[in-house]
């Protein structure tokens, strides 16, 4: 690692695991005026030397996700104008990548604008893990190291979860892929649940594929913001005899609404990371820190190493 050009500087959307990614590596974390004037317009300022640096920034577009995209642009324009050699946009939750198609008329792929907008502004490099779809990578012009935390899960679930009767299950189709990866690693079976979207806040839990009836059941699932899909998922699961629920959900943008279905006791433990600042409230939340595993992507970037070995996982 080429301590001496490695730099790591943070706006405000997730300064904790900045620091935490920090203290991993044994890099100190950069000097850096992030703030807003009173009009609500963002203003950095790079406080020390960046001429020739391998500069790291660490954003994830969590809420406020629109202002938090803006410290992240304009972190990036400040670094490139302050004449950094290469810029790596840190971005462990990728804010709109549910918006990756366009599958009604006259809407956006605002995935691609947010893809657009960051090489525009200056980055030359992305870092993110578990984006909701992985095309996204196919948006950039400029490379994405795309990891998972799945190595994570898989070591709090080694020392966690010792079942004989686990089922991984998928709460819709679109993460059956995920779903059939961890069931191959953990050795277990695999069920996947279809659903149907009532509105923006409201799912139901329509039919139930696999056995689950005595078996201790594992959502898997890349975000959640209300927890509809989860609880509804979690309600047929419980009434289709599931012995115990839990889920396992890489970034969790919790709102009031999720914290409320959470309550209810339909999942015994929600696992997640710290991808995005969250608050347990009481709450059966475990959280997880993805800081050991940024942290070695970023010295395996700065010494030009590969980080496939990172999320070289059975099933991947």
């Amino acid at each position: 690692m080429n301590e001496s050009r490695l730099k790591i500087f943070t706006g405000n959307a997730n300064r904790p695991l900045a620091q935490k990614i920090c203290q991993t590596i044994g890099v100190p974390l950069g000097e850096a005026t992030v703030t807003s004037f009173p009009d609500g317009e963002s203003f950095v300022k790079i406080n020390e030397n960046i001429r020739g640096a391998d500069v790291y920034l660490i954003q994830p577009t969590c809420p406020p996700s629109n202002h938090h995209l803006m410290e992240l642009l304009i972190m990036i324009d400040a670094a490139r104008r302050a004449s950094a050699d290469r810029i790596t946009a840190v971005i462990p939750f990728y804010g709109y990548a549910r918006q990756d198609r366009k599958d009604q008329p006259r809407v956006p792929i605002t995935a691609k604008l947010i893809a657009n907008l960051l090489v525009a502004a200056g980055a030359n490099r992305i870092l993110t893990m578990d984006l909701h779809s992985q095309q996204i990578q196919g948006f950039f012009d400029i490379p994405v190291d795309h990891l998972y935390a799945s190595p994570v899960f898989f070591e709090y679930f080694s020392k966690r979860i010792k079942s004989s009767n686990l089922v991984v299950c998928s709460p819709d189709v679109g993460g059956m892929k995920m779903a059939s990866a961890y069931a191959d690693v953990l050795d277990a079976g695999l069920g996947l649940i279809g659903k149907k979207r009532k509105n923006a806040t409201t799912v139901e839990a329509i039919n139930l594929v696999g056995h689950v009836k005595g078996c201790d059941v594992l959502l898997v699932d890349d975000i959640t913001e209300t927890a509809g899909t989860l609880t509804a998922a979690a309600e047929l699961l419980r009434k289709k005899g599931a012995r115990t629920v839990r889920a396992a959900v890489s970034h969790c943008i919790l709102s009031k609404i999720a914290y409320e279905r959470l309550s209810n006791g339909l999942i015994d433990e929600l696992i997640t990371t710290d991808s995005v600042p969250i608050k347990t409230r009481g709450l059966p939340i475990k959280v997880l820190s993805i800081a050991k595993l940024l942290g070695e992507a970023i010295v395996r970037i700065n010494s030009n190493e590969s980080v496939t070995g990172l999320f070289r996982i059975k099933g991947f």
